[in-house]
């Protein structure tokens, strides 16, 4: 069953400190369109139905990306997209929005995605690869 909107938002705007849902909605929007240029295959469209309906089309219809960023490039990419970020704060919005995703959908399909992904975005989703 998918979570709904305001559920997943709340969540995001507790993790983040967010001041409000339109601060958290805007981090969620990037991190999430940014993530789905970077996804492919089946796990890209699991995760978008475990997504609220809103947000599942940033994943679902994103366009793929001509080249995978590393993860220091997907942190300096949100930190492009919102006013006054730093990296610190992009690694922050990007943990927020990341680790209510993992809350959301198996550990088994978060070990996919990052799978696919260049080294480092483990540590973004907070599921550090094992040794």
């Amino acid at each position: 069953m998918t979570i709904s909107w305001e559920d997943f938002l709340a969540r995001v705007v507790e993790r983040g400190e967010y001041r409000g849902e339109a601060e958290a909605d805007h981090a969620t929007r990037i991190v999430l369109a940014l993530l789905g240029e970077h996804l492919v295959g089946s796990e890209r469209i699991e995760l978008a139905e475990a997504l609220p309906g809103t947000y599942a089309p940033l994943l679902r219809d994103a366009r793929p990306a001509a080249e995978p960023l590393t993860a220091e490039r997907f942190v300096q990419g949100v930190v492009g997209w919102i006013d006054g970020a730093t990296p610190a704060t992009a690694q922050w919005d990007i943990g927020a929005v990341l680790s209510t995703v993992c809350d959301l959908v198996p550990g088994e399909l978060i070990d996919r995605l990052v799978e696919q992904l260049p080294d480092g975005y483990d540590l973004l989703f907070g599921h550090p690869a094992s040794a």
